[in-house]
């Protein structure tokens, strides 16, 4: 036995055996550094490669909003990005940089700013279209004017009538420039009828400032809508009568006084039905009214039997005193 490990085949034999598992092991641990190599160009390449994206940014003005009032700005504008691939994709997705024209510094007239923009990593490039804005900045001024009701007569059916239209908003306050509010003739709130009408249309009615060759002025309108009645009936007979109210809904222990700058409404009807009716009183809803309170009610002719009220609503005056 001791012959043979002092063979000199044996010594040749696990030398060849050596050898190859070092060969093995080498060319292991090169595939293995190589992958790895591979994995990390793959991710320099990744974080070092340029990319360009182009995104729409909401323009904002550096600028005493309470003294002046500007226009000709457009809301947005574009921003061409381009940089590392990474952080351009990032900052298109969060948007976390701003664009402004900084007015600080102007006062009344037309002025071509340049714009800027703050927030943007330094390693992105931005271009910011269009690069200059022109605007108008003016004195702020606030102006209260009343609302006018429009409507279209010739959309009111054959042999029908229309009443007195009425607004929930009989007031607004027109914010703007002095040049344009001296441009407004008149603020109107427009209620679309439908065509052939011939029932009573109660609808939202948007609420406009117009110049005198009716023109919409650049003014902010507040409020800018209004709930709108129009009265329809069938033309026949009318009467007009009392207009009284009934407190509905309210609490044993208050005494409730409904008041109303409208006396007197108008009622449709035929002859037989309008000879039994002196006053139209309606119920207003006074649960939640524990003081004082203004709102606007319909006048259901239902209520009534009768085939319409003008006008359909009406504005009263809640008080609720303690028994």
């Amino acid at each position: 036995m001791s012959n043979f490990f002092n063979s000199k085949w044996v010594y040749r034999l696990l030398s060849l055996i050596l050898a190859v598992g070092l060969f093995l092991f080498v060319n292991t641990t090169q595939s293995m550094t190589t992958s790895r190599g591979g994995e990390s160009n793959t991710r320099l390449t990744t974080l070092t490669a340029t990319e360009r994206k182009t995104v729409s940014v909401q323009l904002r003005l550096n600028v005493d909003s309470d003294k002046y009032f500007v226009t000709g700005y457009p809301e947005s504008v574009k921003v061409h990005l381009s940089g590392p691939a990474s952080l351009v994709t990032a900052t298109a997705n969060t948007q976390n940089f701003r664009v402004f024209a900084d007015l600080g510094s102007l006062g009344k007239g037309k002025h071509t700013v340049k714009l800027q923009q703050d927030g943007l990593n330094k390693e992105i490039k931005a271009t910011i279209d269009p690069a200059t804005i022109t605007v108008n900045i003016q004195p702020r001024q606030t102006v209260s004017y009343p609302v006018k009701v429009n409507y279209d007569k010739g959309k009111i059916a054959e042999n029908y009538e229309a009443g007195t239209p009425t607004t929930d908003v009989t007031n607004v306050k027109a914010t703007g420039a002095q040049s344009e509010i001296a441009r407004i003739d008149r603020v109107v709130a427009e209620i679309n009828v439908p065509q052939n009408a011939k029932s009573t249309v109660n609808t939202q009615a948007v609420i406009e400032a117009l110049d005198k060759q009716g023109r919409t002025v650049n003014v902010i309108l507040t409020p800018s809508t209004t709930q709108a009645s129009l009265p329809v009936t069938a033309k026949g007979h009318s009467k007009r009568v009392a207009l009284g109210f009934r407190a509905k809904g309210g609490s044993d222990d208050q005494n409730y006084t409904i008041t109303s700058p409208t006396k007197k409404v108008r009622i449709f009807g035929t002859e037989t039905e309008l000879e039994a009716i002196d006053k139209v009183t309606m119920d207003v809803d006074v649960s939640d009214v524990k003081d004082k309170k203004t709102k606007t009610i319909s006048l259901d002719p239902d209520d009534e039997d009768v085939n319409g009220i003008d006008p359909a609503s009406v504005k009263v005056t809640i008080t609720a005193k303690t028994n």
